[in-house]
This record gives structure tokens, sequence and C-alpha cells, in this order.
């Protein structure tokens, strides 16, 4: 890997002009009774639009910290953050919950599904506050989840899905307002190595259609697939490097074993406990 210049990047992303993400001398502090945290300690940081990049770092690093900023779930206690243009720090609760349901998407190491809610259902749940009618919720909905594979199993609930099919629902309910950005925060935690492989192959096609996407892992070989690696430490970006000889998720799976569907899902049902709340649910009450 070489370190990232800002020529570089624009070359990269074709001088796509405004960022999609611009942060300037970030500062996150938290008050623990008589103790004060420094979480995030003066961070910068351009992501352009199309750009694939993973976040990594150690407990406590601030790589948790600044994905919750960057989602909108929190804001900074100083500095400033730019989405598309928009200083997130001056929004009040409803504009938060606003651009959190229309350009972000949310992917989780949890999946975060309703457990009573089909496939189909809990796709199209972000769309309720985006002014459609319910036949064009549910063309989108059947869109995305054609898109990452699953237009047969629209009608099954999470506990007929295996593990890697549950994370599959949760892109594509996390695609389906057609956000400009996707946060994945830990999604191949849950996973074993070929379905991790199978969740990257999914982004790497959504980010070669021109869709930003920021990666949290703990995982090196997770974050190869990215283009870029940012790397936190004590708050602070120690490490900005484009990732070089970068594999494709495509090819890496024609080397690796097959896995029968049927095994794998009452394996994955038994072991993957799957979450009655979403982000999503909180989000859309807040927008009430």
């Amino acid at each position: 890997m070489a370190t990232l210049t800002q020529v570089e990047m624009n070359i990269v992303n074709g001088n796509a002009g405004l960022p999609v993400i611009q942060v300037e001398d970030v500062h996150k502090y938290y008050d623990l009774g008589e103790t004060k945290v420094h979480a995030l300690r003066g961070v910068n940081l351009t992501i352009e639009p199309g750009e694939f990049v993973a976040i990594m770092g150690s407990s406590g690093s601030g790589k948790s910290t600044f994905m919750n900023m960057l989602g909108c779930l929190d804001k900074p206690s100083s500095g400033k953050y730019l989405l598309e243009g928009t200083n997130v720090a001056q929004l009040d609760k409803k504009q938060l919950a606003e651009i959190r349901n229309r350009k972000l998407g949310f992917v989780f190491q949890g999946f975060n599904l309703l457990s009573r809610t089909t496939a189909l259902e809990n796709v199209e749940l972000p769309t309720l506050y985006a002014r459609l009618d319910k036949a064009a919720r549910q063309a989108r909905a059947r869109e995305v989840l054609e898109m990452v594979g699953l237009g047969d199993r629209l009608d099954h609930f999470p506990s007929q899905l295996s593990g890697g099919q549950q994370q599959r629902v949760a892109i594509a309910r996390a695609l389906v307002n057609r956000p400009a950005i996707l946060l994945a925060d830990e999604p191949t935690g849950n996973l074993d190595s070929r379905t991790s492989v199978e969740i990257m192959q999914i982004f790497q096609t959504l980010n070669d259609t021109g869709l930003t996407i920021v990666l949290v892992t703990h995982e090196p070989d997770i974050a190869q697939y990215a283009k870029r690696i940012v790397v936190f430490r004590d708050g602070k970006i120690r490490r900005d490097e484009l990732v070089k000889q970068r594999p494709r998720a495509a090819e890496v799976l024609k080397t690796l074993p097959q896995v029968d569907e049927n095994d794998a899902e009452l394996a994955e049902i038994n072991d993957v406990a799957v979450l009655p709340v979403t982000i999503e649910t909180a989000t859309l009450n807040e927008a009430r």
C-alpha cells in the first residue's frame, strides 16, 4: 500500500467535485462523571463520491465514535462535519433523522431485522416516510432484494434465512431509499469466511456502480477489498492509504469451497440471534 495524497484521490475519483464527506479538525468529548474522555482528537478526512473506504482500529481507537458521527447518530464537540456540503452540527433532531433516512444506508453486524416481519416488509420499512405509495414502496423493496440475490425469498421471515441471507436483507434495506452513502459497521463479523467474501462481492459490485461505501472492520483481510484503508489510534488517524493489488471478491470466491445452502441455513439459524429492534425504527420515530 502507498500513502494517499489528495492528487491521487482526485485521479481515482475523476475529480468528482464536492466531497460526500468532509471532516475538519473534529474533536469529540464524553463526560463520564468526573472523567472527561477525549474520543476524537482533531480528525481530518475527505471522502469523495464513489470511494470505498475501510475504517480500522483497535478497541478505544475512536473508530466507532467516528462512524456514529458519520451516520449522524452523534455530533462533534468541535470542528466541522460536512455531509454533501451540509454542516451536520447545525441540524436539529428531525433534520438529522431525515438525513439518516434519505442520504445514508446502514448495515450492522447484528443484522437488526424485525423477527416477525418478512424480508420484503423489513426492506420496505425505511420507505414509509419517503412519500411513496404502497405499490411503489413494495416495488422498490423487491428491486433491491433481487439485486442482492434474494428475489425468491421475499416472503421468508429472518428465522427462515441463513446469517448470510439475513445480512443480504439488511443490505437491501440500507439501499431501498437510494442513499448517497452506505455505512457498514462490522458487516461480516457474524459470518463464515465464504459468506463474508460473498458480502464483500456485493459491496464491490455496488461500489462499481458509483455508490460510496464506508466500512468499519477489525479484519485486515476484509479491509483489503476496499479501495482505501484509514487506521485510527488514540482518537487520531494514524494511516490513510490506498490499497494496492486489491482482490476482487468474485475471483476469490472461485477458490473457496462451496457450502450447501440448506446446511448453512440450519447451522446459522441456530447460531445467530435476530435483534427485535432496528435503527431505522428509531429513526422513523424521531421523524414523526
